[in-house]
């Protein structure tokens, strides 16, 4: 592995049931009297756990400011609003309840209200970062994302046509209470399931490539995934599969399995490219797109993805201990494919759909919503920003 220091520094409350205990005992660690509510549509109010959120802070002493409405993929317009209302109500905290994307928007709201110049600016025009910061909470109902763990988001700019990273706060503290996710459409469970697949393989094909512990942690890591995802899907009332897949949703975003890694995340650059011109699902948007990128790799990945192939895939079909292992000098083309063919055919067998129409997807990038006039420029801005020639400019679609 390569050198690292890791320090770490957000609070896990983790526990079915666990939300109103947690909340009530990280409020009194609180100085602030107003409080931001941060959350994303109707459901929250629907399902009755804005009003308990909302009656859980006012018992604890805290003024609650509503900021509701972050849609998915979170725009760089909601973030300018929520900065404002910080701004005017004077928030002293923010508490995000939903999935990633209002988690998300909530760590550059913190950042932006506590600036005078525009955060995107200040990080792509003059590669600044923010280290002033409203202090945060988040309470998460959809897990997958792991936006919790760490203090990067992802902003849909629409007048640029982009959708890339921002930095922004750490949460003080993260509650996982996998009650809270019951409310979601199973097809947003399997998405978020597929993001955490993707986090952990994004990190485990990067360099350095030869066995080591963070990896072997990471394929234990999958293997939960796979499982678990499965369970869920046989029994949506399964709490224990629900707790297992909250909890690898957060390893896999809580730097554990980065640790001595170096990774570029270039399907999660494909899919915000995508995703900027598209608004697809971003977990769905993966499924696709990994198994196509993975075929590219067959030469210059081969020994992790045969790695793979065996210790996550097969494994996760049987009990581990039974197995044979397979002989040393194995990695035959046939053991490569079987890790992308694995993945395609768990995204078919859980019916992951891009469109309304719920069709399952063809492996095929048009099912997406590109076109050709769209890939041109969603191919320049999946690049990593400093790489990008100034005299190079995205072809404009018409």
């Amino acid at each position: 592995m390569n050198s690292f220091n890791y320090e770490y520094p957000v609070r896990q409350h983790f526990g079915k049931g666990c939300a109103e205990s947690a909340i009530k005992e990280e409020m009194k660690r609180v100085e602030a009297k107003c409080v931001m509510l941060a959350y994303g549509g109707a459901s929250l109010k629907r399902t009755g756990l804005y009003d308990k959120v909302k009656a859980w802070l006012e018992e604890s002493g805290k003024t609650v400011i509503d900021f509701g409405g972050i849609m998915p993929n979170p725009t760089y317009a909601k973030v300018q609003e929520g900065a404002r209302i910080a701004r005017s109500e004077q928030v002293g905290f923010i508490l995000a309840v939903g999935g990633g994307s209002v988690i998300d928007c909530c760590k550059i709201v913190s950042a932006q209200a506590m600036m005078d110049e525009d955060v995107w600016d200040a990080w792509y025009n003059d590669h600044r970062m923010p280290t002033k910061f409203i202090p945060m909470g988040a309470v998460v109902t959809a897990s997958g994302t792991g936006a919790e763990q760490n203090n990067g988001a992802v902003i849909t700019h629409e007048e640029k046509k982009l959708k890339q990273p921002l930095f922004g706060a750490f949460h003080s503290f993260a509650v996982l209470d996998s009650d809270l996710t019951k409310t979601l459409p199973i097809k947003q469970v399997v998405s978020g399931a597929f993001d955490t697949l993707s986090h952990c393989m994004e990190t485990y094909m990067g360099k350095p490539q030869t066995t080591n512990l963070t990896d072997e942690i990471n394929e234990a890591v999958m293997r939960n995934v796979i499982k678990n995802l499965r369970r869920l899907i046989a029994n949506p009332n399964d709490d224990f599969a629900r707790d297992e897949l909250m909890w690898a949703s957060a390893l896999a975003e809580n730097s554990l399995l980065k640790l001595g890694k170096q990774t570029d995340f270039q399907c999660h650059m494909i899919e915000h490219a995508v995703g900027a011109y598209t608004d697809c699902n971003h977990g769905q948007g993966l499924a696709v797109i990994h198994p196509a990128v993975y075929r590219h790799l067959l030469d210059a990945g081969k020994e992790k993805l045969a790695r793979m192939a065996e210790e996550v895939w097969a494994a996760a079909m049987v009990n581990i201990s039974s197995r044979v292992p397979t002989p040393p000098g194995r990695a035959t083309k046939m053991s490569l494919w079987a890790s992308i063919r694995s993945l395609r055919s768990l995204r078919l067998s859980h019916g992951i759909s891009m469109s309304r129409s719920g069709k399952v997807l063809p492996p095929r990038s048009t099912s997406v919503g590109t076109t050709p006039m769209v890939l041109p420029p969603f191919a320049f801005t999946a690049l990593p920003m400093q790489s990008i020639r100034p005299e190079l400019q995205p072809p404009k679609t018409r």
